[in-house]
């Protein structure tokens, strides 16, 4: 149910990447083989959606970007104003309608060893066009997801407050692990074991007509997640951030996914309980299309 992300493959097409402060052929924006961040994970990265030409949350997504890098120690060489022009230009150049913008900072390959502070830190941004993740009969009747058996890690053992590619090896593992057994994503327990959050997303119960969702403190809580929680305000649905135990899965009604690729992502089945996508579901999916594309108008 997963849509790819293009028939071509990522590094042979035409068009622009802005790479350290210049725009270069598609092409040509190449990494070395011994570059620091590729070897021992100094690397962070944001994923941003396009609408209409326009980027969603792009102050938000820039800013979370510098932070990130603050908590792995490095220093972006651009300002965050900087960025968010880059940012524009390039979706303008790529003349992207609706897409997916990628920015990533890396160490670069001044050495080779564990220890990167007096590495350089390059930065690019690329753009394509990525209607979904996943398929429209995904979004209609909602994705299945196997509990996985990686977990989130304590926050006294990883940068869990960044955007960070280390932690995302956790993800590349539970989600390949969920696809060999018929899944569509994996649901990650934190070190408590504990719900946490899909591989790429938050995740949001619904029951009667109350949301809830994990607190956030040993993953990443997302800018999606962020929307949702003021639409919900805005609507007059409560919402509740809470601790939520495996066992408590079978008694909720609904179930969705939050995040800036997956959007909202209605779920179908976690294991063997079965969700249907209802009423509030379906308010929060209709109020954040209204969002995404008002605010462009």
């Amino acid at each position: 149910m997963t849509n790819t992300v293009s028939s071509s493959a990522l590094d042979d097409r035409d068009g622009v990447i802005w790479l350290d402060g210049r725009f270069v052929p598609w092409r040509e924006a190449p990494l070395h083989v011994l570059t620091h961040g590729l070897h021992y994970g100094g690397s962070v990265f944001e994923g941003e959606r396009v609408y209409d030409g326009h980027v969603f949350k792009l102050a938000e997504h820039t800013g979370r970007l510098h932070n990130s890098a603050r908590e792995l120690g490095h220093r972006l060489p651009f300002t965050e104003d900087e960025l968010m022009e880059a940012t524009l230009e390039v979706v303008c150049r790529q003349g992207i309608g609706d897409g997916y913008v990628r920015p990533v900072a890396w160490l670069g390959s001044e050495h080779i060893g564990v220890a990167g502070g007096d590495a350089s830190v390059h930065v690019a941004i690329a753009t394509w066009e990525w209607p979904h993740v996943f398929s429209t009969e995904a979004k209609e009747r909602g994705i299945r997801l196997g509990t996985s058996r990686w977990r989130r890690p304590p926050p006294d053992t990883a940068p869990v407050r960044a955007k960070a590619a280390s932690l995302y090896s956790i993800c590349t593992l539970a989600r390949d692990e969920a696809h060999r057994s018929g899944y569509d994503d994996a649901l990650l327990l934190d070190y408590r074991g504990q719900v946490a959050e899909a591989t790429g997303a938050n995740i949001f119960l619904v029951a009667g007509e109350t949301l809830y969702t994990p607190v956030a403190d040993c993953f990443l809580a997302g800018i999606t997640r962020a929307t949702v929680l003021d639409l919900a305000a805005e609507l007059g649905i409560r919402a509740v951030e809470r601790r939520v135990r495996p066992e408590e899965l079978g008694q909720f009604d609904e179930r969705f996914l939050t995040g800036t690729a997956y959007e909202i992502q209605p779920v179908r089945a976690i294991d063997q309980h079965e969700y249907r996508t209802g009423k509030t579901t379906n308010t929060m999916m209709e109020s954040y299309d209204r969002l995404v594309r008002q605010i462009m108008a």
